[in-house]
């Protein structure tokens, strides 16, 4: 009795805490494989003062990013066909851990894992 009442507490934790983020700050460079290319990594380095950077990927620029409730909101420039165009990107914050950031964008599904 004890045993499964303690199971269904720190499941409904876990839960609760995955779902807000647990207080893990956002800052840091997190990484997923090149769709194709499975031996590249492309992703963002988010640093604490708000600005951001891409890695890997250079037609698409990050400038700054920030935090709103469960959203990221990244900022910058696309570089492409003889033209560059400012743009934002809000991105709907799913999961984020010490270790892994789920973010989702409409329909699309995007994972990270932090790399030190």
């Amino acid at each position: 009795m004890i045993h499964s009442k303690f199971l269904g507490a720190c499941s409904a934790s876990i839960l609760l805490l995955t779902a807000c983020g647990n207080g893990t700050d956002l800052a840091g460079k997190w990484l997923q494989p090149v769709p194709g290319l499975p031996d590249l990594e492309q992703g963002f380095i988010l640093e604490k003062n708000g600005k951001a950077s891409s890695v890997n990927m250079a037609t698409l620029q990050y400038e700054t990013w920030k935090k709103e409730s469960d959203l990221l909101i990244l900022s910058g420039k696309s570089i492409g066909n003889h033209q560059t165009i400012s743009f934002q990107d809000t991105l709907v914050i799913e999961r984020l851990t010490q270790d892994s950031l789920m973010v989702r964008k409409g329909e699309l599904i995007l994972s990270y894992t932090r790399k030190k």
